[in-house]
């Protein structure tokens, strides 16, 4: 089945064409450079700027996998979370194009499809779902954190979330604090390659507790009276490296550690982490380190599918289509405050 699928959520406008599990094309017009004037993603100007973009995504992605419009099979786009006005862009772009080629449209849960992301992987990416094995699964991007556990194909459970700022939340937010470009996590993420994550101690919210929510508002604010108590950090470029490096630290140490906890209480043999502050590189070595120490499987997004992106969503709608799942509604609505569970 060929399925083209459209991802408009958030700040990234993304259009990908997906064939047997296979992603033939996966075009992304980022947002980010006009956000960062402002410092965060502005809903109204995300809205119009996908209205805006698209048409000309959508043909690249067409050009690109050598495929007709009339060539399409069905249609998938993000039905939630996310911003409203940015979700409604593609979403009712796909219904549209559903109803035009009378074809079956499916609405696509966002985190869902990051949950199963880990499965797609190779160049070009394919998915490997006959691979599959039940895993605890980490979802970490700017605007959520969630620890679930995938029981088997399709059947999951939050097992935990964010009780106020995300991970993503939290790297961004301290990036701002030390003065840094937008967004703040990947420069966090640039400059603690050159620090010492031990120069300077910060909380590790949570992770004495014996639940799985998340909590990262605590480490924001510490880092906020850490800066106001000690102003001469910012005037030396090595202790800004070793801030970045410490603060990045305790929010890897939650974030690995609770996600090994909960493989290790629920007996599963595998782990999987993706979303967007998953293309952190100490994460990443982090996440591999503690599996490798408890002979956990481990499976991490690829970074060209950690960030939002319309394959994800075209590989995880031909999927639900290929298992009997039945079609969404085109009179159906966007679901921004959708909740995985």
């Amino acid at each position: 089945m060929t399925v083209l699928a459209l991802e408009t959520s958030c700040d990234e406008t993304s259009v990908a064409v997906v064939r047997d599990g296979q992603v033939l094309s996966n075009a992304v017009s980022s947002q980010m450079q006009m956000h960062a004037e402002y410092g965060g993603v502005v809903p109204e100007l995300a809205a119009r700027e996908h209205l805006r973009n698209l048409l000309p995504v959508a043909r690249s992605a067409l050009q690109v996998a050598q495929l007709e419009v009339r060539q399409i099979e069905a249609v998938a786009a993000t039905q939630g979370p996310g911003l409203p006005s940015a979700l409604m862009a593609g979403f009712q772009a796909g219904q549209a194009l559903a109803y035009a080629l009378r074809k079956p449209f499916v609405g696509i849960h966002h985190h869902e499809a990051h949950l199963y992301s880990p499965w797609i992987s190779g160049n070009p990416p394919t998915a490997d779902f006959a691979s599959f094995q039940p895993s605890v699964s980490l979802i970490v991007s700017g605007g959520h954190t969630l620890l679930v556990h995938v029981e088997a194909e399709l059947r999951h459970r939050v097992l935990g979330s964010t009780i106020d700022d995300a991970a993503g939340e939290c790297f961004d937010k301290a990036g701002k604090l030390l003065w840094l470009a937008y967004p703040g996590g990947p420069e966090i993420d640039r400059l603690a390659e050159n620090g010492n994550p031990k120069t300077f101690s910060f909380p590790r919210p949570l992770l004495a507790e014996a639940n799985d929510d998340f909590s990262f508002s605590g480490l924001k604010t510490s880092v906020r009276y850490f800066l106001r108590d000690h102003p001469s950090v910012l005037d030396d470029p090595q202790s800004i490296c070793d801030l970045c490096a410490s603060v990045q630290a305790a929010i890897v140490e939650v974030l690995v550690s609770k996600t090994i906890r909960a493989a290790s209480r629920l007996g599963v043999r595998c782990v999987t982490a993706s979303g967007g502050v998953t293309c952190n590189r100490a994460l990443r070595r982090e996440l591999v380190s503690a599996c490798q120490k408890q002979n956990l499987t481990l499976r991490l997004a690829t970074p060209g599918l950690c960030t939002d992106n319309a394959g994800m969503i075209g590989v995880l709608a031909e999927w639900k289509l290929a298992r009997g799942q039945p079609a969404t509604d085109l009179e159906a609505d966007v679901l921004p405050n959708w909740s995985l569970s």
